[in-house]
């Protein structure tokens, strides 16, 4: 075992005693109390029950985007989303987690939902980046219409995996693979952001259809973010305040969860990196073999 791999093994062991005292995190009731609005046509609303919705719009001048408040460093993060319907062809809306250090080493979590003609399903776009290194894109066709009403995409981040789950399906897992010197996110924080932004160049059917500025503005909703997580409180990092469910922070994929990630990639996964011979002619990243 390498110095590297020796030195990974090391601090994952020494994060995972650390975060194992887990204390909670609250969640506060409206969004905004834990979201930062950031530029664009954001706009807040209250439905009949009070509960606060949150829209992203683009146009032809301007996108929309928002963040949460705080750095989390592992968690698990809920939204519910319902995205632009009718002929949203060009368009992304997004839901991503994102370090704030140096670009060349920096960690990404990637759901991106591409917009389609009317008729045709929307493409989940996925891509996970460690140490700067990305380059993992997997792809599904969702198993339903994500325009018709709210769904719930969520990210579960742990030391052991990261999880991309739909409606409480896992949909994309990766493992910690620190041993085998393969970059994962482990040691640096990340926000959360989601955004609504033009594409056109690749979003549809690999670009082959613009968007139709007729339709806009395209509007996406957003409501019921929820974080359970690790945050910086003064010099030390806390988790979960607030929750009695610390089952994130350990989790992993039992038999039942493996078997609905692997119907998943049977019936609605549509591109994988690992599996790209004319992009990788030589051999799949090492990764791929054992995901």
């Amino acid at each position: 075992m390498g110095r590297l791999a020796r030195r990974a093994r090391l601090l994952a062991s020494l994060v995972e005693a650390f975060y194992i005292i887990l204390a909670v995190s609250p969640v506060a009731s409206d969004m905004t109390d834990s979201l930062d609005l950031l530029w664009g046509n954001t706009q807040v609303e209250y439905d009949s029950s009070g509960r606060q919705t949150v829209s992203l719009s683009l146009d032809r001048w301007t996108t929309s985007a928002f963040r949460s408040k705080s750095m989390h460093l592992f968690g698990r993060f809920d939204m519910d989303i319902k995205l632009v319907p009718r002929d949203s062809a060009g368009t992304i809306t997004t839901l991503y987690m994102l370090t704030e250090g140096p670009w060349e080493e920096h960690d990404e979590v990637d759901l991106e939902f591409l917009g389609n003609s009317s008729g045709e399903p929307y493409t989940l776009h996925t891509n996970i980046y460690a140490r700067g290194r990305g380059g993992r894109e997997k792809q599904y066709r969702l198993w339903f219409d994500p325009t018709q009403d709210f769904h719930t995409y969520s990210i579960l981040w742990n030391p052991k995996e990261i999880l991309i789950i739909v409606d409480g399906t896992p949909v994309r897992q990766m493992k910690n693979q620190q041993r085998k010197d393969i970059p994962f996110p482990l040691y640096q924080p990340m926000r959360l952001y989601s955004s609504i932004w033009n594409a056109e160049d690749w979003a549809t059917q690999g670009g082959r259809v613009k968007t139709d500025w007729s339709q806009a503005p395209f509007t996406s909703l957003f409501r019921n973010y929820s974080a359970v997580s690790c945050v910086s409180q003064k010099t030390a990092w806390i988790c979960g305040r607030g929750s009695s469910d610390s089952s994130w922070f350990t989790h992993v994929l039992d038999e039942e969860g493996q078997r609905k990630l692997k119907e998943v990639d049977e019936k609605h996964k549509i591109y994988d990196y690992c599996v790209d011979s004319r992009r990788y002619p030589n051999g799949y990243p090492p990764e791929c073999g054992s995901q």
